[in-house]
């Protein structure tokens, strides 16, 4: 697939088919560290905490990427409201300890790419599009959370985050990347 074939369309008041809704779900799974889950329950629970919220709560900030055939091939979703401050993000022990940092780089995002996509520019183009969205809602700076040691650091690095801070917690470390959209 040729990356230029690819649109990148908001996610809100689009008529997604069932089919482009599982293709969502599946490269969420396929993509998450966690891929084992106890039962159902546990495995829609940790959806609903790292995507379903944002589809649901903040779905004029989501972006799908759909490939000329009408395949989802990559998403980001996220919030320009500082989650250290939004009570729907409370169940997330990382924004308490890194409220001083998401106070300059509020809007957050999730990004996930069809595996047989990746490395073709799309998250980038997918990130760019979140963040020219977080600019025209007034956003000044945006970040992501993420394991410390994670591959994908390099890539968030290559699209203009760098790290400003990082803690332990529950004994995975984890580095807080931001990135400034507009002058402070």
């Amino acid at each position: 697939m040729n990356p230029s074939n690819v649109t990148i369309c908001a996610y809100a008041g689009h008529a997604w088919s069932p089919e482009q809704l599982a293709a969502i779900d599946h490269i969420f799974f396929t993509s998450s560290a966690t891929r084992t889950f106890s039962g159902a329950a546990e495995r829609t629970a940790y959806r609903d905490r790292w995507l379903g919220r944002y589809l649901s709560g903040d779905a004029s900030h989501a972006f799908v990427a759909v490939d000329e055939h009408d395949r989802v091939v990559g998403y980001v979703v996220g919030s320009v409201a500082d989650p250290a401050f939004d009570p729907r993000f409370a169940d997330m022990p990382m924004t308490r300890a890194f409220a001083a940092s998401s106070a300059r780089y509020p809007a957050h995002l999730h990004i996930n790419v069809a595996e047989d996509q990746r490395d073709r520019g799309l998250g980038a183009r997918l990130i760019e599009a979140f963040a020219n969205h977080a600019i025209a809602e007034g956003a000044l700076g945006l970040h992501v959370v993420t394991n410390a040691a994670s591959r994908n650091v390099r890539f968030y690095a290559r699209c203009g985050f760098a790290e400003i801070n990082r803690v332990t917690i529950a004994g995975n470390e984890l580095v807080f990347l931001g990135r400034r959209l507009s002058p402070a």
